[in-house]
């Protein structure tokens, strides 16, 4: 997993200073971001409270790992309906 170089209550803490009349210019030097990193931010957190900003993030990890999971046992059910045809068609 990537490991960010900011937290939730730091990009909160952006977001708001940009809502309090902090130039986006001036967030981005101060900052060391890039400007499609700033509104990718701005998309996804728009409006959240730093609480909410937490609990979506870990909604969105708990989605991942859920969706490895269904890869891994569609993978292994594909296999295991293989393995099967084979033993019927061996049967016969």
């Amino acid at each position: 997993m990537i490991s960010k170089r900011f937290s939730e209550p730091q990009i909160y803490r952006i977001l708001k200073e940009n809502d309090e009349g902090a130039s986006v210019s001036e967030l981005i030097k101060k900052y060391k971001i890039s400007q499609a990193t700033f509104y990718n931010w701005k998309k996804k957190y728009k409006g959240l409270m730093i609480s909410e900003i937490s609990r979506l993030n870990k909604l969105e990890e708990e989605n991942d790992k859920l969706k490895r999971m269904f890869a891994e046992l569609s993978l292994e059910n594909l296999s295991l309906k293989r393995i099967l045809e084979k033993f019927e068609m061996n049967r016969y």
